[in-house]
């Protein structure tokens, strides 16, 4: 008898009753090389590394939400730069609208980024930059989307919701179970399909760490496509917050070797979902060079 730990529902997958108990009693017994060959706990529950991103990829991440945020840049020296940052988010369909206005310090303040995440395969995400001194927006090229975002560690492609079937998925081959922050999680390797996805998210594979009781992606290390580095993302804080968890501080590290090369440091607080105030009129490139 298969015994469900998830239970899918209009919100996402979410820990069933019976999960609620049996998760701290899970246990690894077989680990495929392949993502269609399943992991197993001790109660009978099998999860190929495939399906354990689908929960990753329906988990409820909110809508019509607010939030401020403040990025902090580290170069080498460990010197600091500041911005300020106001962000809104909207789900129209299966689709994804983001918007960030910056508000400091003085040569980033009125810079606008706009972004329409879109769930059909094959097609490409729109982003846009508005550049305030140049009274300019400029549309990100697909080519493009690997560059650095404003300065910082992410890139303008990590600013976007990845596409399930744009990557094949397996339990990592030397350890598929670890704890992070004491929290157990499934390490899932990430390949892209194609040379397209290369080029775009500038990544040759990466390594995931998914939290087991919120289905929330805590860490990666992902693998530059030139080799000259990796990048590592790690969610140092989150909170439930209108029963959705939430990444409050998130880090972003190159790394050559065990040097750190720059890092950045992003977060959130005054998260709001569910705000009326925010609809689909926001998320346009002309509201995008009115700014707020």
């Amino acid at each position: 008898m298969k015994v469900q730990l998830y239970n899918k529902t209009s919100r996402g997958y979410q820990l069933s009753a019976f999960g609620s108990m049996a998760r701290p009693l899970l246990l690894l017994l077989v680990v495929g090389l392949f993502f269609c060959m399943p992991i197993t706990s001790a109660h009978g529950a099998d999860y190929s590394a495939r399906e354990i991103m689908e929960m990753v990829d329906a988990r409820d991440d909110g809508d019509r939400s607010i939030a401020d945020m403040q990025m902090v840049l580290f170069d080498r020296q460990n010197t600091q730069r500041r911005r300020s940052i106001r962000s809104f988010g909207i789900d129209k369909g299966e689709d994804r609208y983001n918007l960030m206005f910056f508000h400091s310090p003085a040569d980033v303040k009125g810079t606008g980024f706009l972004t329409y995440d879109y769930e059909a395969e094959g097609k490409d995400d729109d982003q846009w930059l508005y550049l305030p001194a140049l009274r300019k927006t400029k549309r990100i090229a697909s080519s493009d989307k690997s560059g650095s975002f404003m300065g910082s560690d992410f890139s303008y492609s990590d600013l976007t919701k990845k596409r399930l079937n744009d990557y094949s998925y397996t339990f990592h081959q030397k350890q598929a179970e670890v704890s992070v922050y004491g929290k157990q999680c499934w390490v899932i390797e990430s390949i892209p399909k194609n040379a397209k996805i290369i080029k775009e998210t500038g990544y040759t594979r990466s390594i995931l760490f998914v939290r087991q009781d919120n289905m929330m992606v805590v860490r990666a290390i992902n693998y530059v496509k030139d080799g000259r580095y990796l990048k590592y993302f790690d969610v140092k804080k989150m909170e439930e917050i209108d029963n959705i968890w939430t990444g409050l501080e998130i880090h972003m590290t190159r790394k050559k070797g065990p040097q750190t090369v720059h890092r950045t440091i992003l977060t959130l607080t005054n998260v709001k979902y569910n705000q009326d105030s925010v609809d689909e009129t926001l998320f346009t490139t002309r509201r995008l060079e009115k700014g707020l």
